[in-house]
């Protein structure tokens, strides 16, 4: 099963600078540790324990996975899968 997983420029250093890479998995648990498995690190940047990292989002197909089932989050063949770092700040 492949699927899309998009990279942001944080990350890239565990990607070897590639910006999208290819993954497998049932759900974005299997996924994470298919990334991990090829790209040493980057799961841990992405998932504390059982769930996302706080200042992490994770995007199925452009839906935010928190209001889906989080990394338990089914996926199929061809599904795109897009990482972003939280960002916040702003003027007081």
């Amino acid at each position: 099963m492949a699927i899309e997983v998009r990279i942001p420029t944080i990350l890239r250093t565990y990607t070897g600078g590639a910006k999208v890479v290819e993954g497998s998995g049932d759900t974005l648990t299997e996924l994470f540790a298919d990334l991990e498995s090829r790209h040493n690190g980057i799961q841990e940047r992405i998932v504390d324990g059982d769930q996302l990292r706080r200042f992490v989002n994770v995007y199925l197909n452009d839906e935010d996975v928190r209001f889906l089932d989080g990394i338990s989050t089914k996926l199929t063949d061809g599904d795109s899968v897009t990482i972003l770092p939280a960002v916040a700040g702003g003027m007081v």
